[in-house]
C-alpha cells in the first residue's frame, strides 16, 4: 500500500495540487486568471457527464440498476449519519450540521477524476458507467440534507398542542409536504453543477458512440491536462483555508479525517454487494468518502445562508480533499481488494 500511496503522491496532478498549497502557504502572488477556475469546473462537469452518458449507452438498464440503487442508498445514508454524528457527538448547531451533511453527502468530481487516474496507472479496469454514478450521487446527498432541515424547522415551528378551539372544530388538514421549499428543490435539481452534469450525461447517452469523434479531442484527450490546472487552483484554495480550518477545533478536524475513511469503507462494501469489479468498488468507495465543494456549497448559499462556509468548505477543501487525494484513494483501493 505504501508503494501505491507514493505512486499517487508522485503523479503530476497531485504534485501540482501540492504546489498550489505551498504557493498559498508562502503567500505568493501567483493566482490563476479570474474566471479560469470556474471555466475549468465547467469543463470537468461536462467532460465527466459526457463520458458517463456515452459509456452508459453501452449498458442495459438491468446492468446498471443495482449500482444505481447502491449509489442512491449511499447518497441517502451519508447525510443522515453525518447529521446525527455532528448533532449528538459534536453538539453542532442545526444549520452548520446541515451544511456539512449536504457537503459530505454529495461528491467531489475532482477526487473521482484523480481516482480514475490512479486506477489507470495501476492498469485496474472498472465499469465505465461509474461516471454516471457521480451524477446519480450528486443529487440525493444535497436533497436529503435540505429536506431534513425543512422537517426540523417545520417541527420546531409547529405548536405541540392544538388550541381548545381547534380541537372543538375537529380535524385540521395539513399539507404533509409543506416543509418542502420550491426554491430549495429548484436549486437542488437545476443548480449549475447538477444541470451541467445531468444535461451532459443525457447528451452523451443520446449521441452514444456516434458522437465520440467530435467529443474525444477536447473532452477526453485533454482531460488529464485540464485536471492538472484545476488541481493547481484547488491547491491554492485549500492552502488559503488551512488557517480557517484550524480555528474550528480538533473535533471537527478529526471528523473531516475519520468519517471519510469510514464512508469510503462502507462505499467499497456496497460496491461489492451490487456486483462491481475491484476498480468499480474502489470508485464507489471514493464517491462515498469525498465531499463536495462545488454543487453542495452552491445549493447551501441559497438554501441555508446561516451555515458558515468556512466550516463546510474549509473541512471539505482544506482537510478531506487533500486527505483523499494523497492517502484516501490508495486506502479505499486496498479496502476494496479485501473483498476480492
Amino acid at each position: 500500500m505504501f508503494d501505491m500511496i507514493l505512486q499517487n503522491l508522485l503523479s503530476p496532478a497531485i504534485l501540482f495540487f501540492i504546489l498550489g498549497i505551498i504557493a498559498a502557504i508562502v503567500s505568493t502572488d501567483f493566482h490563476l486568471p479570474k474566471g479560469l477556475g470556474e471555466g475549468l469546473s465547467i469543463y470537468l462537469l461536462i467532460a465527466i457527464g459526457l463520458k458517463g452518458g456515452i459509456e452508459l449507452s453501452n449498458y442495459s438498464l438491468a446492468t446498471v440498476t443495482k449500482p444505481i440503487m447502491g449509489t442512491i442508498l449511499l447518497g441517502t445514508l451519508i447525510p443522515l449519519v453525518t447529521f446525527y454524528v455532528l448533532r449528538n457527538f459534536l453538539k453542532m448547531d442545526v444549520k452548520n450540521a446541515i451544511g456539512l451533511a449536504a457537503t459530505y453527502g454529495s461528491v467531489s468530481i475532482v477526487t473521482y477524476g484523480a481516482a480514475i487516474t490512479f486506477l489507470d496507472n495501476l492498469a485496474i479496469s472498472y465499469e465505465s458507467f461509474m461516471n454516471a454514478m457521480v451524477v446519480v450521487m450528486e443529487i440525493p446527498g444535497i436533497l436529503v440534507a435540505l429536506l431534513l432541515l425543512g422537517i426540523i424547522e417545520k417541527k420546531q415551528s409547529s405548536p405541540t398542542t392544538h388550541s381548545p378551539s381547534l380541537r372543538n372544530v375537529g380535524f385540521v388538514a395539513q399539507n404533509p409536504f409543506s416543509f418542502i421549499n420550491v426554491d430549495v428543490l429548484k436549486e437542488s435539481f437545476f443548480g449549475k453543477s447538477i444541470l451541467l452534469l445531468v444535461g451532459s450525461l443525457f447528451i452523451g447517452l443520446i449521441v452514444g458512440q456516434n458522437g465520440l469523434p467530435i467529443i474525444k479531442p477536447l473532452f477526453i484527450d485533454l482531460y488529464q491536462s485540464v485536471l492538472i490546472l484545476f488541481l493547481l487552483n484547488m491547491g491554492l484554495m485549500a492552502g488559503k483555508r488551512l488557517a480557517v480550518v484550524r480555528r474550528h477545533g480538533l473535533k471537527l478536524l478529526a471528523f473531516a479525517m475519520v468519517m471519510p475513511i469510514f464512508y469510503g469503507a462502507i462505499g467499497a462494501a456496497v460496491g461489492v454487494l451490487v456486483g462491481l469489479s475491484l476498480g468499480g468498488a474502489t470508485l464507489m468507495g471514493v464517491l462515498a468518502a469525498s465531499a463536495s465543494y462545488i454543487a453542495a456549497p452552491a445549493a447551501l448559499r441559497t438554501s441555508v445562508p446561516e451555515a458558515d462556509p468556512s466550516i463546510y468548505l474549509g473541512l471539505a477543501l482544506g482537510i478531506t480533499f487533500p486527505l483523499n487525494l494523497t492517502l484516501g484513494i490508495p486506502l479505499y483501493y486496498t479496502i476494496a481488494s479485501w473483498f476480492f
